[in-house]
């Protein structure tokens, strides 16, 4: 187990802070540090996850290799990403944890595409039948696999939770071209991302992808079919009718859920025990779809 990262600080260099990941604009690229911050209901939790930011940025760039799709990773390797830092930066924090990436002009949508019945879908699905405005058939369980996967646009809020859309709004946004494309893309990746999982024993119920322009090709961006941006169930556990075990931060939202937190003030501690067995949820997912340990 390496040492915790919460936050990074690369001095010179302009930063920019999301919930999980540090982001360094290197002028003509952008560095990505995976940190162990770990977020739930739109809030950065106190506690951290011990690896987190390094499992989740070597699957991610597993995906974008095996996944044979334009991306915009250049390199994981600390030693190829040396040159393009300030010199004396201690880069052993930063090992495992960090991606070299082409700078994209972002597409601001969020490309949610869902096989399962799961989450807000499920809510949805019960007060009205649908699913971000998709009629869907009677008669579906909770976590009921969906006759087809479906593609549930979503824009991409700076702050709080992003807001599902329908298709005709994501091309009023984006143009017609642009949003057939991404639905007809983010099907595709979805689609050989769960064949692939599925003979490693996950079920990816549903994930997001974001994507960007660069020199004029649509390339995938971000983090890709990770436990922070899917669901993870284990397929030999899977039954649908009610909610499923997890490889993902479902766990600490369920914990969350059983505590007494009202969701609008500062979110409490996360107990050691969450903590770890959160660590190991990730770890397997990683290890189930890699077939590698971290390195």
């Amino acid at each position: 187990m390496s040492k915790v990262v919460v936050q990074t600080d690369l001095p010179g260099l302009p930063v920019r802070r999301g919930k999980v990941r540090d982001v360094y604009d290197l002028g003509d690229c952008l560095l990505l540090v995976g940190t162990d911050r770990i977020s739930a209901f739109d809030w950065v939790l106190p506690s951290a996850i011990p690896d987190k930011g390094r499992i989740l940025t070597q699957l991610a760039a597993f995906w974008f290799r095996w996944l044979d799709v334009p991306h915009h990773l250049i390199s994981t390797d600390i030693e190829a990403i040396r040159s393009y830092l300030p010199p004396g930066v201690d880069t052993a924090p930063l090992a495992g944890r960090v991606s070299l990436c082409k700078k994209a002009e972002v597409v601001p949508i969020e490309c949610v595409v869902r096989g399962y019945l799961a989450g807000s879908g499920w809510k949805e699905y019960q007060e009205s039948g649908t699913v971000c405005g998709i009629r869907l058939p009677s008669g579906l369980l909770e976590s009921s696999r969906l006759p087809e996967p479906i593609f549930t646009p979503a824009t991409k809020a700076v702050t709080g939770h992003d807001e599902n859309i329908s298709f005709d709004q994501m091309v009023d946004r984006v143009g017609r071209q642009t949003a057939e494309l991404l639905r007809q893309r983010s099907l595709e990746i979805f689609q050989k991302g769960v064949q692939y999982a599925l003979e490693r024993g996950i079920i990816i119920a549903d994930t997001k992808f974001e994507f960007g322009w660069c020199d004029g090709q649509l390339i995938l961006i971000d983090e890709v079919l990770t436990p922070d941006s899917s669901r993870f169930w284990p397929a030999d556990q899977y039954q649908p009718g009610r909610g499923q075990p997890s490889f993902d931060k479902q766990f600490v939202r369920d914990w969350l859920l059983s505590t007494s937190w009202d969701k609008n003030s500062p979110p409490p501690s996360l107990p050691e025990e969450v903590i770890q067995k959160t660590r190991q949820k990730y770890l397997e997912a990683y290890q189930r779809l890699t077939g590698q340990p971290l390195p």
